[in-house]
């Protein structure tokens, strides 16, 4: 029988139980390869409740640094007899299957194109531990240990994890180190080893650092200056808050007095949390929200009338499945409209997509500036995919004495000189009026907020003329916008294509390995990856170049194609959908597959 060879390229997942300790085993077995200098992407496949339902944790290794989701599976450690059928079904063939044989299993639950490997790890521990949780416990342990033998993980490298994990816990580190040591015994006398499948050290890491991407988002908050947090815990964004909360605990708090110098709450829901986040926006702080789908949903009203009555609002919308509650632990693509024209009326939004944490720090802290600039609300787009996984990325940049751009303020030494104030007046020709802060002046200055109708003075006014001019001005605003977010990212192809392809966010890491394979099959296309709505000019450059432009996402209904076609006033037959929305991160084979699949089709017909 044939089976898998590869070195440093290949996928493992883990089949468990929610609620049964793998969740850190796993993790172990992937900062492990990553230490040995070996890009990881791990990525957690949990369920919406606490403990007892499956869960599955995928590792792709990848020297070359894809860290999209490949599709397929080389070796299945299969934890969870619920789900065994389904998780063997899913190897490749010539694939690994690692289980507990502890109890024996009849032919029939195995396939005959893929290796076995059985190890009693439940009577391994048994024999030594007697606290049932510890047996559970450090069973995943004892796999690990095994896993190590197998693929031939240095071993020092997980123990020094666990110094690590453990430091002044000496009798856990111990516990742990035997857990370690009973596996790997095992395995070197009892199992065929290595596998074809291996680690191989490698130097192909460098100074990239491994993050999540809410806790990335969290810190770009801090670096760009937020001091207010309002939120109410939804999966997958309630980490945000949580890290922002750490952080600010570390670079929020004066060293000379103690006092905190920020301000989090964790309000009674979402429509309270943006309310709260409106009010600091208008008294001048920044301020930032962090949600998800039906968080926005709830926030509409809100964030309309911030919309209108032009105040600075940041909000991180970590997307999930729905609609409705969905699949709240299930990663999509689906809020790009909902949040483009939140709440009712003529309403456009800012909207930026990060690709990576990375791409989180720094766009967290650009949405700041922006919303400030703007006097707007501005929503970083991120998902579960890159929101809750952890992902290696570049560095974060950190600038001491980083400036922050609060855009048109108007200061008292300004209005003494008696300068114009019109709080919704188009000075300037760019849509953006000047604002003041409460308390600026005494006397001048002064202005109602308010949701309803207005002059530019901010003078009630049901007037068409009055109403027609202020929402052409945020017209004006939003074309202003345009130049002002991160512009889209070009990738040309070696020749001359008629094809091209638009992507965006947590769909870049898999897209980037498909241009590859697709390359290699000869299949050229030039690439743009969308980093915000409005759209630059360059985006309508680039759909005009080319006779047909796949539009890669993750949603049913092609919302950024449908974006695309309404705000550039492309014909629909120019732009290919190229849609998966199954709740897990799409892959490079399925994008190439879809892409191959239509090039095809379009030969045979020509």
């Amino acid at each position: 029988m044939n089976r898998i060879e590869a070195v440093n390229d290949f996928v493992v997942k883990f089949a468990n139980v929610n609620g049964s300790g793998s969740a850190s085993a796993n993790e172990l077995f992937a900062k492990a390869i990553l230490r040995m200098g070996v890009p990881v992407s791990p990525r957690n496949i949990f369920p919406s409740n606490i403990q007892g339902l499956p869960t599955w944790y995928e590792v792709r290794v990848s020297e070359k640094g894809w860290l999209g989701r490949r599709g397929g599976v080389d070796m299945m450690v299969a934890m969870n007899p619920q789900t065994w059928d389904a998780d063997v079904a899913e190897l490749s063939p010539g694939g690994y299957l690692f289980y507990d044989n502890t109890r024996p299993l009849p032919p029939a639950k195995f396939r005959q194109d893929i290796h076995v490997i059985g190890m009693p790890l439940t009577e391994i521990c048994n024999a030594v531990y007697a606290d049932p949780r510890q047996r559970q416990l450090f069973k995943n342990i004892v796999y690990v240990g095994a896993l190590s033998v197998l693929l031939e993980i240095d071993p020092a490298v997980i123990e020094k994890l666990f110094g690590e994990q453990y430091r002044g816990k000496e009798k856990l580190l111990a516990s742990n180190v035997q857990a370690l040591q009973l596996g790997r015994e095992f395995a070197q006398e009892h199992l065929q080893w290595p596998l074809g499948i291996r680690v191989k050290k490698a130097d192909q890491v460098g100074d990239q650092i491994f993050v999540d991407g809410n806790s990335a988002a969290a810190l770009g908050c801090v670096y760009g200056g937020a001091t207010v947090a309002a939120w109410y815990p939804i999966t997958p964004s309630s980490s945000v808050a949580e890290a922002f909360q750490r952080f600010c605990g570390r670079y929020r708090v004066d060293p000379d007095t103690g006092q905190h110098r920020y301000a989090i709450v964790q309000a009674e829901d979402e429509i309270a949390s943006i309310g709260m986040v409106v009010g600091a926006g208008w008294n001048g702080a920044r301020a930032f929200t962090a949600t998800s789908g039906p968080g926005v949903s709830l926030m509409t009203e809100f964030i309309g009338l911030a919309y209108f009555a032009e105040i600075p609002v940041t909000i991180i919308n970590v997307q999930r499945g729905g609609p409705s509650t969905g699949m709240p632990t299930r990663t999509q693509q689906a809020d790009i409209l909902s949040c483009a024209y939140a709440s009712h009326g003529d309403t456009k939004h800012v909207l930026l997509f990060p690709e990576d944490p990375h791409e989180c720090f720094d766009h967290a802290a650009q949405a700041l500036d922006l919303a400030d600039r703007l006097q707007t609300p501005v929503f970083l787009m991120t998902d579960l995919d890159i929101g809750m996984n952890q992902r290696l990325c570049r560095p974060f940049a950190w600038k001491e004495g980083q400036a922050y751009d609060r855009g048109k303020v108007m200061t008292a030494e300004e209005l003494e000189a008696g300068k114009d104030f019109g709080r919704y007046k188009d000075v300037d020709g760019d849509g953006v009026p000047w604002r003041t802060l409460p308390g600026t002046h005494p006397t001048k200055g002064s202005y109602f907020t308010r949701g309803t109708t207005r002059d530019p003075y901010a003078r009630y006014s049901e007037r068409g003329p009055d109403y027609v001019y202020n929402m052409e001005r945020l017209l004006r605003k939003f074309e202003t916008a345009a130049t002002l977010v991160p512009p889209p990212v070009l990738r040309r192809a070696e020749r001359e294509t008629p094809y091209g392809v638009l992507y965006f966010g947590s769909t870049s890491p898999a897209m980037q390995e498909a241009l590859e394979v697709l390359a290699a099959q000869g299949v050229a296309l030039d690439a743009l990856r969308l980093r915000a709505f409005p759209f630059t000019t360059a985006v309508r450059e680039f759909i005009a170049r080319h006779e047909k432009v796949f539009v890669v996402e993750q949603n049913r209904d092609a919302q950024m194609r449908n974006l695309l076609m309404n705000e550039l006033d492309i014909a629909p037959q120019k732009l290919v959908k190229v849609l998966h929305y199954d709740g897990t991160p799409i892959t490079a084979r399925f994008i190439t597959d879809a892409i191959t699949a239509h090039v095809q089709a379009a030969r045979e017909t020509a």
